[in-house]
């Protein structure tokens, strides 16, 4: 067991420098050309041919082709890198999977089972239902921002614009008006039309929408469970079983119950009925 412990403890080690030594190849270029051009005026002079950056005098150089300079693919790595890093929060955040997980949780309790469906199984099915639910979202940013950006026929900020526009429209139809307000007003902002609302105020208005939802939804699931529980507990007590639990007995009724009524896909269907 030992020697597996070891042999498993050098091979993430060699594992790591391999992915460091990647990495540092594929961002650190070992040469930088400048193809911008320079004004120069009376006093100033062109630099020489020994100026010219060749990786080892300089460590880093950002040149511009004009005024219409693009980010380097240095750059752009490290954008996407960013972008990855934040990409839990930008999930939670930006679509539904806040209301999918706090409902298949109120599932699960409301069942009994406290560790069955597992969370690797929860999560795995709320992030499968949120790529449904956010596909028609996604396309719209590939057709009107990826692909034109890819193209070269739009600007990163036109890009960023384009991408942001899907993501309103679909939390502008999922957010509360009194949410919203509540937010706004605490922000001490006003507003003509929604799209003058800043990200800053629309993200919570609609977190806290999803929460009221997914909560509503909960409490749903929750009655013929506890109905159950009532049953249960009251046929025990008739019966002088006063210590034994009646979530013992009760459970498996519910789970009984929720498989008859093919439960999955009454939740399941009807909760990505309520984002349509």
């Amino acid at each position: 067991m030992k020697k597996l412990k070891r042999i498993y403890g050098i091979v993430s080690v060699v594992f790591a420098c391999a992915v460091l030594a990647v990495t540092a190849a594929v961002t650190i270029p070992a040469t930088v050309y400048a193809t911008g051009s320079m004004d120069y005026g009376a006093t100033d002079t062109a630099p020489n041919a020994s100026d010219q950056v060749t990786g080892s005098g300089r460590g880093f150089t950002l040149s511009f082709d004009g005024d219409t300079g693009s980010l380097s693919s240095t750059v752009q790595i490290i954008l996407v890198l960013t972008v990855l890093a934040l990409a839990p929060t930008i999930l939670v955040m930006f679509t539904s999977f806040t209301r999918i997980i706090v409902v298949l949780h109120f599932i699960r309790i409301a069942i009994g089972t406290q560790s069955s469906p597992p969370n690797q199984v929860m999560i795995g099915l709320a992030l499968f239902l949120t790529l449904f639910i956010m596909w028609p979202t996604l396309e719209q940013v590939n057709e009107n921002a990826l692909e034109p950006l890819d193209a070269g026929e739009i600007t990163q900020e036109q890009a960023f614009d384009e991408i942001e526009k899907p993501f309103r429209e679909f939390m502008y139809g999922q957010t509360q008006s009194k949410d919203l307000e509540l937010f706004v007003e605490i922000a001490g902002i006003t507003y003509e039309d929604y799209d003058d609302v800043p990200l800053t105020v629309l993200v919570p208005s609609f977190i806290l929408s999803e929460l009221r939802t997914g909560f509503i939804i909960g409490f749903l699931i929750y009655i013929p469970f506890i109905v159950i529980d009532m049953v249960v507990a009251s046929v025990l007590m008739s019966m002088g079983m006063m210590m034994l639990p009646p979530t013992t007995i009760s459970m498996p009724f519910k789970i009984l119950l929720f498989v008859l009524a093919d439960g999955w896909n009454l939740v399941i269907g009807n909760l990505v009925k309520t984002f349509y």
